[in-house]
């Protein structure tokens, strides 16, 4: 009998030793790194960041996710992550990034950003136009493209 692959992030998670007091614990451990990790994805920056993406996409966490007490605090966050293991944690990330190679037939989604050329407009104070696109380079895809306000990562 073939056991059936880890695909999610609490699956390939959840090897991580739990360092909180047991009684202390409000969120399952499983929840508090998936949001963690698509927040930092989706580029949050600090622990206010993780926790205002996890209050802003509470309605598709909870899918998915138990959320007994709702989104962790930043506070939570950053207490979980200053106890648990680095080594553990990074074998289970490189093991859940390792899965999705394997889903996708090493296939990625490539994001880049240019500025179109002689796009400005100085005589009417109007700056260049930015573009962020996302394509598939194996399929020659352009998925979309989006026109932001100004050059930044």
């Amino acid at each position: 009998m073939k056991l059936k692959p880890k695909i999610t992030i609490s699956e390939h998670f959840s090897d991580i030793d739990d360092p909180r007091i047991e009684r202390s614990k409000l969120h399952k451990l499983p929840d508090i790194m998936t949001i963690a990790i698509c927040a930092v994805i989706c580029g949050a920056d600090t622990w206010e960041d993780i926790e205002l993406f996890g209050d802003s996409k509470y309605k598709w966490f909870k899918e998915f996710l138990e959320l007994p007490n709702g989104i962790p605090s930043h506070d939570t966050f950053s207490r979980v992550f200053s106890l648990i293991d680095p080594l553990q944690f990074q074998q289970c990330f490189v093991s859940w990034v390792q899965s999705i190679h394997r889903l996708t037939n090493g296939e990625l989604i490539s994001i880049d950003g240019k500025t179109l050329r002689h796009s400005f407009d100085t005589k009417n104070q109007k700056s260049s136009i930015h573009i962020v696109s996302a394509w598939v380079a194996s399929q020659g895809l352009v998925l979309g493209q989006v026109k932001v306000d100004e050059k930044s990562n």
